[in-house]
């Protein structure tokens, strides 16, 4: 059976958790969830996510109300997936990153993290994604 992106998304939270709180390789942390199955879309995501944290947070906490480390773990974790795929997934449009965002908080998230997180990463998106996001705007009418 293959994973969806969704899933890839979910098994990428809890390793990138586990990774947050353990110091292992995220890699072997979603190898440890039960029922995971190998994905390149979730190798992307950890690996991406734990090379590039120092550069992914420099990304994030421009746009943060507080310092990164007074950051949940799921927040983190979902900040780190969301800005991530901003970045370096330009085929993904952003409005999916965000959706996939607040869906990830809604599941394993505080009672209203997901408004935080959806908010962070919209800040970023524009500026990552300028022009997609100003021309998402504009057909709003």
């Amino acid at each position: 059976m293959k994973i969806d992106k969704r899933q890839a998304r979910e098994v990428a939270l809890q390793a990138l958790y586990a990774w947050q709180l353990s110091g292992g390789d995220p890699l072997d942390e979603a190898r440890a969830i039960e029922g995971y199955e190998e994905s390149e879309f979730v190798k992307s995501l950890l690996k991406g996510v734990h090379d590039g944290a120092p550069a992914l947070e420099k990304v994030i906490t421009p746009h943060l109300d507080r310092p990164f480390a007074r950051l949940s773990p799921v927040e983190r974790a979902i900040l780190y997936i969301g800005a991530f795929e901003l970045a370096e997934h330009p085929h993904t449009p952003f409005k999916v990153v965000l959706n996939e965002a607040i869906e990830l908080g809604k599941s394993f998230g505080a009672t209203d993290g997901y408004r935080f997180v959806n908010g962070v990463l919209e800040k970023i998106a524009g500026a990552l994604r300028p022009d997609e996001v100003a021309k998402s705007r504009n057909r709003i009418v």
